[in-house]
């Protein structure tokens, strides 16, 4: 027994041996080491609806400060007032010359907007197929956003693709805290940096210092309430020349008043540093309110000009902070999003579906057992030895890439376990072809293997590049089978080719075989 050990922790075999219990120990538990989709163990599913209009403005905003800051160059031309109205830009200006003029200029340097003269005023939109482009591309960079935001719940493989024109489905398997996910989700977390005009206690006072009637360069923000404290409110400028979208790096810290508050520390990239120093630079003295979704979270001062860094105070929990900071590293959304369908998918459900899943693969299992055993006798056994370690390769495999099971998967899975007998078939049949010849066992053997591999090779080459194919093309759980498809594709050649053979050259150097049981 004990040379038999021995011979066992010198052979080849030993390798594949160590492989394979190091990977069933990391393996254990399997509900801990694998992420299971929605199908299997239930979740939360979501449809989201993309307000792709204000992506649509947003962008017009951006046109709009371009072509401000292009007409203060121009001395000659004096524009009056900027709106934005019905996805359109309104410009107005003193005179029909300066009005002509102004559109000659706006026809050479922006091609992508159409415009309308009409006496002083010009108006312009942009053409319906970059309206479209514009709205599609708005829902896309969502998508990304969202694929990061979920990363911080180990979530990252789940589905979140897009659906119709501006919508977007996700799907949150056993997630430990979906509430918290859902907030995640919701928060369009767009940052603006706005020179504060006017503040009072209410909105009707802010208006009372207009006479009524607000500018259109201007709005109205609430500051975040206070326990205990009335509200206040800003008058501040409508469009933000300084956003959250110029950030390259957010982390929670300690500052403040008193040096040990939880704050945001943040930081801009190349651009939004050189836009902050020119905001900060030119407003000292005056009151700079940092803006989150519509809300006023502080208004601090600007004392010197800024140029790359700074941090963001209020009223925080060192937990809020933490969010805060993980939702402006992610990137704010494009445009923001509402949820338009909730469903919940209750686990009984998914523990029917890896029952019957795990039936199916069993199934498959006990068929292939006897078949092989039947046809192959002993060499049949050892083609399921390698079929179970051909299972097993895959699990490791998809814990590894921390991929996601789903049923589909399973089926790729049981898909597999027929494939993987067939490179085993190739190979016994090849080994009678010789030992019908005459050739010895080992010979025999060698060249089963050696002969059989061009042809395993080529089959599952072939149907590993219709895998790429399905993930590349396909949706979640079209990934998932493909996945699996291919994991089981690599698994089967080093079972077979490698696992099995040396399962081969251990009996072949051990034992004195006169008969090969085939």
């Amino acid at each position: 027994m004990k040379s038999m050990a021995k011979r066992i922790a010198s052979s080849e075999l030993m390798i594949w041996l160590i492989v394979c219990m190091v990977g069933m120990f990391f393996l254990y538990p399997l509900r801990k080491s694998l992420r299971f989709g929605i199908d299997l163990v239930g979740g939360t599913y979501l449809t989201l609806e993309v307000k792709t209009n204000i992506a649509l403005e947003t962008e017009l905003v951006r046109k709009l400060q371009s072509i401000e800051t292009k007409f203060k160059r121009e001395r000659s031309i004096s524009l009056v007032s900027k709106t934005i109205q019905q996805q359109s830009i309104v410009l107005t200006f003193e005179n029909q010359q300066q009005t002509q003029d102004a559109a000659r200029i706006l026809k050479a340097d922006e091609r992508d907007l159409t415009q309308t003269v009409d006496k002083n005023s010009i108006t312009l939109k942009f053409s319906e197929q970059i309206e479209k482009r514009i709205k599609e591309d708005a829902v896309l960079r969502n998508i990304e956003v969202l694929r990061t935001r979920l990363d911080k719940f180990s979530v990252a493989e789940i589905t979140i693709a897009k659906q119709g024109e501006k919508e977007i489905i996700i799907e949150l398997p056993d997630v430990s805290n979906p509430q918290e996910a859902k907030e995640m989700i919701g928060r369009a977390a767009l940052l603006e940096f706005k020179i504060v005009e006017k503040m009072g206690s209410s909105e009707s006072e802010l208006l009372l210092e207009y006479d009524g009637d607000l500018p259109d360069d201007l709005e109205i923000v609430p500051h975040e309430r206070e326990h205990g404290r009335t509200p206040y409110y800003y008058a501040v400028q409508k469009y933000a020349k300084v956003t959250g979208r110029m950030l390259s790096d957010a982390r929670p810290a300690m500052g403040g008043k008193t040096g040990i508050e939880p704050v945001v520390q943040f930081s801009f990239n190349e651009e939004g540093a050189e836009k902050f120093y020119e905001l900060t630079s030119r407003n000292q003295g005056r009151q700079l309110a940092i803006v989150l979704d519509n809300e006023v979270i502080s208004a601090p001062r600007i004392n010197t000009a800024i140029r790359a860094s700074g941090y963001i105070e209020g009223t925080f929990t060192s937990e809020e902070v933490k969010k805060l900071a993980y939702l402006l590293k992610s990137g704010s959304f494009v445009a923001p999003v509402t949820f338009e369908e909730e469903r919940q998918i209750g686990p009984s459900l998914g523990a029917e579906s890896i029952h019957n899943g795990l039936y199916s693969c069993l199934g498959g299992f006990g068929l292939v057992f006897l078949f092989s055993l039947y046809y192959y006798k002993w060499c049949g056994f050892l083609a399921f030895l390698a079929l179970i370690y051909n299972l097993i390769f895959i699990l490791i495999g998809l814990a590894w890439m921390r991929a996601t099971l789903t049923l589909p998967g399973i089926a790729g899975m049981t898909l597999t376990i027929g494939m993987a007998i067939d490179a085993s078939i190739l190979i016994f049949e090849r080994i009678k072809e010789e030992l019908a010849k005459g050739s010895s066992i080992k010979q025999a053997i060698d060249t089963g293997f050696s002969g059989a591999m061009g042809v395993i090779l080529d089959g599952n080459i072939t149907t590993f590049i219709s895998g790429i194919v399905l993930y590349n093309l396909g949706s979640g759980p079209i990934q998932g089978f493909a996945v699996t498809l291919m994991l089981g594709i690599i698994a089967t050649l080093i079972a077979t080719l490698f696992f099995l053979r040396s399962f081969f050259k251990f009996i072949l150097g051990n034992f004195s075989i006169q008969k090969l049981s085939i």
